[in-house]
């Protein structure tokens, strides 16, 4: 064979080996932080009370003398005056809060991470002051908020609640507390370069700590730290149990498990014609 026909098989030998290696590594992604919006109220009470006043006082006297008589005359007046006012409101006003719970994501980043289906990379947080554009995700990745991501997990809190319960338990003087904690969220996993969903879910976290006190009147103390860590865990498995059910609507993008090769898979195989 030819020396420039031995190269250019060589040459189409490790372009094809490095294609299906970049197509076969896992996909990119960025996860958010969990975004939230809730109608908060409050209460206003305004006082505002002023007072005005103001005196003003004039005079004027004469005299007059002759060889017969004298005479002596004075006038005068006086002004005053007051002013006050005096007004009172109370009541309730509300308004929409928009921001991202800086919690929660940990976990999720590591069950991805385990699964071997993606890299994640750094997002950027959300520090715009239009709290609108939070919920515009096109509009942050085209701002570069998701740098080197192929896909971003968005997730925005539907429901969050804690519980706390007290149920005594029957023919005993034992009284069960449970302090329990749910969280709701819904995601979506977005294509960065079509903007594309390719994943929509809803998971849920939870957790909880029950305490059980015998006297009566005893105070209870509940672990809240370990709550938290449950709701955190178990939405984190959650996701990555959606995200793994729907890996297939990725179609030709799904990715692959970044598991490690064999070596004898891993070495590129050369002939060399002579």
């Amino acid at each position: 064979m030819r020396p420039f026909m031995k190269k250019m098989l060589l040459g189409c030998a490790v372009l094809g080996y490095s294609f299906v290696a970049q197509a076969a590594g896992p996909l990119r992604v960025a996860v958010t932080d969990l975004a939230y919006e809730e109608r908060v109220q409050e209460y206003f009470r305004n006082i505002s009370a002023t007072e005005r006043s103001s005196v003003k006082a004039s005079g004027r006297s004469s005299e007059r003398e002759t060889d017969f008589s004298y005479g002596r005359r004075s006038s005068g007046s006086l002004d005053a005056r007051s002013e006050s006012s005096f007004s009172y409101s109370e009541g309730t006003y509300s308004y929409i809060e928009r921001g991202e719970l800086r919690k929660f994501t940990a976990d999720i980043k590591g069950e991805i991470l385990k699964s071997g289906y993606f890299q994640i990379t750094q997002a950027k947080p959300f520090t715009a002051k239009n709290s609108e554009k939070l919920y515009d995700v096109i509009a942050r990745i085209k701002q570069g908020m998701y740098p080197g991501a192929d896909y971003v997990l968005f997730g925005s809190i539907n429901s969050i609640q804690f519980r706390q319960e007290a149920n005594p338990i029957d023919n005993t003087d034992t009284v069960s507390h449970t302090l329990a904690l749910e969280l709701v969220a819904e995601f979506s996993l977005i294509n960065t370069r079509n903007y594309q969903v390719k994943a929509a879910f809803s998971a849920m976290g939870d957790g909880q700590d029950v305490k059980l006190v015998s006297s009566r009147g005893a105070r209870v103390v509940f672990n809240r730290g370990k709550v938290v860590t449950e709701v955190s865990k178990s939405l984190g498995v959650e996701v990555l149990k959606q995200l793994e059910e729907q890996l297939a609507g990725l179609g030709g993008d799904a990715p692959q498990r970044d598991q490690a090769m064999p070596q004898s898979r891993q070495q590129e195989e050369v002939i060399i014609f002579r």
